[in-house]
């Protein structure tokens, strides 16, 4: 696998044969890739949760193009996207659309006068990950430093967040860009999604080498066309019905969340819902409980319970939550079953994409045995796309 910097050097003479452009006018953008070991599904509930950002990246080498164009070539995608950052923002639905809505979040508070030239790549399969928050924040710095803005990490968290909700329609929480902008190599990642107040957790007693591990399943889909809106539909509804029950007002001017629901509120009155929305009621508390005992297995170096916690987090996403997909669950099931993997669940919403866990790295051969032995006959469909990955921890996104 080539280094960081050589990606980089790869992309700079892409970008000069591509664009006409110099090596000494160019800039990179590195912006990781995340997982989140607990905290699954709860952030657009403003809940719990935890993340670390991956050495793996979006990497994005840019130039200001003064005349307020952006051209952007992928080598993941094979059609070049263009716009101008003075006309009006509109969907196109393709991949270019997380740079016309980091256009559109920017110009919320000036407008824009230039664009940029860049071309981009990332390293790992595309589910799971938050490849698109990835691009999102990257596109955010790059037009940023092309206009001479200014904006720390809270505010292009926001930014992100018109970028997902508003412009694309998928109404997920903050997880993904504070991870990919607040992540730290040696750190866990611990936020509350509601205050949107974080820590980065050291531990306290060393840990033993781990590996994260991420399996890609080979199932491709968008999160648009999936069940994903209608469980957080599901939730919402569920913290309406509770706090009616309880005989306490919806908040006002804000959509209603589980976390406006009491825990001694959902004990006393979650029984009297609809059973799905039971299932996802004991998902939101029981997970949310998951990330503050996980906080501390990390602390203390216990990577085998905190292991055994994400495996937790998995059955409930399964049970509760009832999310994945066939490929999915039997990746998460092989995984848990197999020496050497502390705990595995899948990553995101489990319709598509990566499985993801903690690892032994003296374990790694027998890992990839245990896969290409027991996956394929269950999935062939979706074997020969299936990928192993044994990754680390890296640092949040910036220029470089």
């Amino acid at each position: 696998m080539q280094t960081q910097e050589e990606r980089i050097e790869r992309l700079k003479r892409e970008h000069i044969r591509e664009f006409g452009s110099r090596a000494a006018d160019l800039k990179a953008v590195i912006a990781p890739f995340r997982i989140c070991p607990l905290g699954a599904h709860v952030d657009h509930q403003h809940g719990l949760v935890t993340g670390m950002a991956l050495e793996n990246s979006i990497t994005l080498v840019f130039e200001p193009n003064p005349e307020g164009r952006v051209r952007l070539r992928s080598l993941n995608f094979p059609k070049p996207q263009a716009f101008s950052v003075r006309e009006p923002f509109a969907r196109a639905h393709d991949w270019g659309d997380y740079a016309r809505g980091a256009a559109l979040a920017l110009t919320r508070a000036r407008p824009l006068e230039t664009g940029i030239n860049g071309v981009l790549h990332g390293d790992m399969p595309i589910g799971g990950l938050s490849s698109s928050a990835a691009c999102g924040v990257a596109y955010l710095l790059a037009l940023e430093y092309a206009n001479g803005i200014s904006a720390d990490a809270v505010q292009n968290i926001e930014h992100d967040r018109v970028i997902e909700n508003e412009f694309i329609g998928l109404n997920n929480g903050i997880l993904d860009q504070s991870v990919i902008l607040l992540a730290h190599a040696q750190r866990l990642l611990s936020m509350d999604c509601q205050s949107g107040s974080f820590k980065l957790v050291a531990p306290v007693t060393a840990l033993p080498p781990f590996d994260i591990l991420v399996v890609y399943s080979g199932v491709a889909k968008k999160l648009e066309n999936t069940d994903y809106n209608k469980r957080v539909r599901e939730c919402e509804t569920a913290a309406r019905r509770i706090l009616e029950l309880a005989g306490r007002p919806a908040p006002e001017g804000q959509r209603v969340r589980l976390r406006h629901v009491k825990p001694a509120e959902y004990i006393e009155y979650g029984h009297a819902l609809e059973p799905n929305l039971q299932k996802r009621v004991e998902h939101f508390f029981t997970e949310c409980a998951r990330v503050q005992e996980g906080r501390t297995a990390w602390a203390t170096g216990n990577l085998v319970h905190l292991g055994w916690l994400m495996m937790e987090s998995g059955v409930s996403s399964i049970e509760n939550y009832e999310c994945g997909c066939p490929p999915m669950i039997t990746l998460t099931e092989i995984l848990n079953q197999t020496p050497g993997v502390y705990g595995a669940r899948f990553s995101g919403a489990g319709f598509r994409g990566c499985c993801i866990g903690l690892s032994d790295p003296s374990r790694r051969d027998a890992i990839r045995d245990a896969i290409a032995t027991q996956y394929p006959p269950k999935h062939p469909d979706f074997a020969d796309a299936c990928e192993v990955h044994f990754c680390r921890m890296g640092h949040g996104a910036r220029i470089v």
